[in-house]
């Protein structure tokens, strides 16, 4: 079987012959392009920082500063970092992404969401409330701080295996020369460190290189690569806000059918039952058109309950007027079995929050007459910090499905559009809970 060629330093330090591939060369390529960008995100920490540099030169000198003159120092520099910070961290991150290619061969891409308006200012609000723009500020923190400790240690023990092996050239007899960690004064002496360090520098050096830039590597990748999850992390939340805005239209379509058929056809049905009532007295009993228009009027008196039925259906107008526990209430009056209402809530939810609480409610009290054989339902309003909480239980035999047909399936949907949760509780024999959690806060 054939081995995949590594993607990245770390990868490629565990495969053999690894001292002949182009790795130790890339990672070297990459070690040493990254002290122009220390050395930028070190200057521009120092300077964001200045006012904290000052402060620190009071500890060490003299404490004897005003507490508020401390405080405000320590505060403005706090207050440059995170509000310029930003502006520089951006195109230094920009560099490092492209200098990542030196020894990782993944792609490696921005996290940063397109602005929603071609304005700077919605460039910066974008930027500025973006975790990617944030993870880029760390970074330039760590390259001023912790990279160049890192690479100074690995820096002195490549320096020392490069004195131990030019040791016999460096000593010169009769003086005594310090070799890290021994002392020698002639050359002999000198014959054991240079072959350490001939041995270990063509050997250990490239692994300790190799390995100090693919953790850095790693670093950046991990800190500076928006990636899939960047995407649809912003996928989601705008396809939450396109749902919300499609629930908002919903309700507000639903209302104005509702409005439409309530004060146009409704009324010009009332109108059309009126006349037709009137014809009905103007002509003779018995008569066969007598008989026509008493049928025409009974039925359009059939036709206005209906419509009045269908617009409650629409949207119940005591949901509007007196809120959901009485909207509740009026369902539980009508319902075909005693239903009990335990309403605990004590103000307005969000109109499509009481919608669909209303309407969850009345599927499933109607599935509890049709289905359940139950004889008492009794259902639950409260609200729980930010969630409003609706129970619906029944005495019937249970064995609720959701594979066993739409109606709770169409439950579930409804809740879950308005980011909520329904969780059913049905053993066989019964009793059945139904319990719904909808956000409003």
């Amino acid at each position: 079987m054939t081995t995949p060629y590594p993607r990245t330093a770390l990868e490629a330090i565990g495969r053999r012959r690894f001292l002949r591939t182009v790795w130790p060369w890339r990672s070297l390529a990459y070690l040493s392009t990254t002290l122009p960008s220390a050395l930028t995100a070190l200057v521009l920490l120092t300077l964001l920082g200045l006012p904290w540099v000052v402060l620190l030169r009071w500890f060490t000198t003299r404490a004897d500063q005003p507490l508020g003159k401390m405080l405000f120092l320590a505060l403005l520099g706090t207050g440059l970092i995170m509000a310029v910070g930003p502006l520089g961290a951006m195109p230094l991150a920009t560099l490092e992404r492209l200098r990542l290619r030196l020894i990782d061969d993944r792609p490696v891409t921005a996290g940063h969401r397109p602005p929603s308006e071609a304005t700077p200012w919605a460039w910066l609000r974008t930027r500025y409330a973006e975790a990617a723009t944030w993870r880029e500020l760390g970074y330039l923190c760590l390259m001023a701080t912790v990279v160049p400790v890192l690479y100074g240690v690995v820096g002195l023990v490549v320096l020392l295996l490069g004195v131990y092996a030019a040791s016999p050239v460096l000593v010169q007899d009769g003086e005594t020369v310090t070799l890290g960690f021994g002392e020698v004064a002639t050359v002999g002496e000198t014959l054991p460190y240079a072959i350490i360090g001939l041995l270990l520098l063509p050997t250990l050096v490239p692994y300790l290189l190799t390995s100090l830039a693919g953790v850095h590597g790693a670093l950046a990748r991990a800190l500076l690569h928006g990636g899939s999850d960047e995407r649809l992390r912003a996928e989601l939340v705008e396809v939450s806000r396109s749902r919300a805005r499609l629930v908002a239209a919903f309700e507000a379509e639903r209302r104005r059918i509702e409005r439409d058929l309530h004060d146009g056809a409704q009324q010009r049905l009332v109108g059309l039952t009126l006349q037709l009532g009137l014809a009905r007295l103007d002509l003779p009993p018995g008569s066969a058109s007598a008989q026509a228009v008493a049928t025409a009027h009974e039925q359009a008196k059939q036709l206005m309950a209906e419509l009045r039925e269908f617009i409650h259906g629409i949207h119940p107008q005591v949901l509007t007027d007196r809120g959901l526990t009485a909207a509740v209430q009026e369902l539980a009056s009508q319902a075909a079995i005693e239903v009990v209402v335990h309403g605990e809530l004590t103000g307005r939810l969000p109109d499509h929050i009481e919608a669909t609480a209303y309407f969850v409610v009345a599927e499933a009290l109607t599935n509890v007459a049709k289905h359940s054989a139950a004889t008492r339902a009794a259902v639950t309003v409260r609200q729980q910090h930010d969630r409003l909480i609706v129970e619906i239980d029944d005495d019937g035999r249970g064995g609720a499905d959701p594979a066993g047909g739409t109606g709770l399936t169409g439950l579930a949907d409804r809740v879950a559009v308005v980011d909520g949760r329904m969780l059913l509780s049905s053993p066989v024999g019964g009793p059945t809970r139904i319990c719904v959690e909808l956000p409003c806060g």
